[in-house]
């Protein structure tokens, strides 16, 4: 959690060594000027110093100005979270009689419910969950600012009291626009630059009567699923502080799966939404591209179109997913982004009991899942087979070419150019710092290294030959053509086996902290479903067991290379944690995918009782 004062600390050792530098610059000037050497060479090695010096005072100016915008931040996050612990304090002093374990412990259906009838107040709902968020960030760290104008809002909150969301506090990930904050994506460069309007979704939520009061924590950059930045910190995991809550709607996780807001927005383009909600033991659902507007939304990769982000809900259980889709799939998000086909939620299609024919793997062949992951899996496929769906056998089709050629060459399609000038002008991330060493590395160099490991090691000398990028215009759109074909492919093989979903493992259980920028190659399960435009969300199923763990002691995984030993060690001590499974299904049957996301909660509950 205190990660960003050591960047500090760092910053500001930089500027002692840079008045080290200086002092050691002159002490040569004062040897070349009045030693016996050549005119000529004395003045080059002047010019030469000159410039070094000029380079370090530049540096150290960055830094300086880095230093400053990321205090900056902290103080005004400080004083929200000041401001919203004296108004919860006042609020609980005028009304003792609120019952705030009550109310925390509803669903968001029945906490819509009082609020609608008039047996809630928006007012005692509002500061419940506040007074809630505040003792969870204290724990986890997972806010980066909270929404002093929901005061505001929570004043004319009964003008929307026909809103399907009537009263009912949103959280938003930090990188979702609302009017007048940052949205930096932990990243230094997008620090001071307050949102001059609402994001398309926030207007919407507002309309629906629900109050967005707080915007959590990212990882840097957002292309991470771990959840640490230099400006806000580190988040941990709720039900163990060694474990990363996920991300890149990290902060989402831990406050949701800590208690503090019932209903929370993500954004996902990789797993960003699924990864958290597994790690953190709640729901999550990423929909189809699209589905719900993005306009508002900032990223550190933007005009990528090969890899496609979501925005998606986050909650306790599928019922409150659902709601909320149905309450931002409304006229008004059609009106204000025509970009968005207006398809309003189709309730009939997620309240449908008929039987489902379900597709399934346990294993995709490039990253083996973890003992916990197969055995929730294959749990939960028994519980569907028991209530009368049927299972068939599915493997998507050359999924590592699809991983090394069309994933991660499209979603770095610039050779990771972009990614990185956003970390430009402060420190990296621990979280991230193994990632994008060879991020950094010239684009020849990828390839030679690549050449150099390939019989050693496949798998990391194919990703490592992806980084190059695609290389030309031309290269780009031929990749663009790849990646239709690749997901007409995967349609055609669903139709074969006559699908109606899929079920398929999650990534899991949680990470120690700064493993997941060693392990993307974990990410297979997740980010093929954003390559072929599929709504997936993830549905908490079974916890890990003392059994799991002593199995997990023998992992060798698919290759038994250096990825496959990495995550052995990451999710090594997770007895205890959450495991889920992931329900996907093809684009525009969002509601199919949550009506099965449903089935599968409400079996996996029932089994438990």
């Amino acid at each position: 959690m205190e990660r960003s004062h050591i960047s500090l600390e760092n910053l500001l050792s930089n500027v002692d060594s840079f008045n080290k530098g200086v002092m050691d610059r002159m002490d040569n000037y004062k040897q070349l000027i009045f030693g016996a050497k050549p005119k000529w060479t004395v003045i080059l090695t002047v010019t030469a110093c000159g410039a070094s010096a000029l380079v370090l005072l530049l540096k150290w100016f960055g830094h300086q100005q880095s230093w400053k915008k990321i205090q900056k931040a902290k103080v005004r996050r400080e004083k929200s979270l000041q401001r919203a612990e004296h108004a919860v304090c006042q609020f609980n002093e005028s009304h003792p009689e609120t019952d705030t374990s009550l109310i925390l412990s509803l669903s968001l259906a029945e906490l819509s419910k009082q609020l609608k009838d008039g047996t809630l107040t928006p007012q005692a709902v509002f500061h419940s969950y506040m007074e809630k968020t505040l003792e969870v960030n204290r724990r986890l760290n997972c806010c980066t600012e909270v929404l002093l104008e929901s005061w505001d809002q929570l004043e004319d909150v009964d003008s929307h009291k026909a809103g399907l969301l009537y009263g009912v506090p949103v959280s938003i990930k930090e990188n979702i626009g609302y009017k007048g904050h940052d949205s930096t994506c932990g990243v230094i460069c997008k620090l001071d630059l307050p949102a001059t309007g609402d994001s398309v979704l926030v207007e919407v939520l507002k309309r629906q009567g629900a109050i967005p009061f707080v915007k959590t924590n990212v990882p840097q950059g957002l292309q991470n699923f771990d959840c640490g930045n230099p400006i806000y910190g580190l988040t941990l995991n709720p039900h163990n502080p060694q474990k990363t809550s996920g991300g890149s709607s990290g902060g989402e996780g831990a406050l949701i799966g800590g208690g503090g807001s019932v209903l929370g927005l993500g954004s996902d383009i990789g797993g960003s939404i699924r990864i958290p909600s597994s790690f953190c033991g709640i729901c999550g659902f990423k929909p189809t591209a699209n589905r719900l507007s993005l306009r508002g939304a900032s990223s550190c990769i933007r005009g990528q179109k090969s890899v496609l982000s979501s925005l998606g809900p986050m909650a306790r259980d599928v019922d409150s997913l659902a709601l909320c889709m149905q309450a931002l799939l409304c006229d008004h998000m059609f009106r204000l982004d025509p970009t968005v086909p207006p398809i309003p939620f189709n309730q009939q299609v997620y309240q449908s009991s008929k039987p489902l024919r379900i597709g399934y793997y346990e294993n995709d062949g490039y990253a083996m899942p973890s003992p916990s992951m197969g055995r929730a899996l294959r749990e939960t496929k028994a519980l569907l087979e028991k209530a009368g769906h049927t299972l068939v056998s599915f493997s998507p089709p050359r999924l590592i070419y699809a991983m090394h050629e069309l994933v991660v060459r499209g979603l770095l399609g610039d050779g990771c150019t972009t990614l990185l000038s956003h970390l430009k002008g402060g420190p990296v991330d621990p979280c991230l710092r193994d990632q994008i060493i060879p991020y950094s590395l010239p684009r020849t160099v990828k390839k030679i290294l690549s050449i150099l490991l390939k019989p050693i090691f496949p798998r990391i000398a194919a990703s490592l030959d992806s980084l190059r990028g695609v290389g030309s215009v031309q290269d780009l759109w031929r990749h663009h053509a790849d990646v239709e074909d690749y997901i007409h492919e995967v349609i055609a093989e669903w139709r074969r086996c006559e699908l109606d979903v899929l079920l398929c493992p999650m990534v899991g259980p949680a990470y120690i902290h700064n493993y997941p920028g060693q392990l993307t190659s974990t990410l297979t399960y997740t980010i093929i479903y954003n390559l072929l435009n599929f709504p997936a969300g993830v549905v908490p199923v079974s916890t890990v067991t003392a059994e799991d763990e002593e199995e997990l002691r023998h992992y060798k995984g698919n290759y038994g290379d250096l990825w496959d030993k990495l995550y052995k060690k990451a999710v090594t001590g997770g007895e205890g944690l959450p495991v889920a499974v992931q329900c996907v299904a093809l684009p525009w049957q969002d509601e199919l995918c949550l009506r099965f996301m449903r089935e599968v909660e409400m079996l996996v509950r029932e089994d438990k009782k």
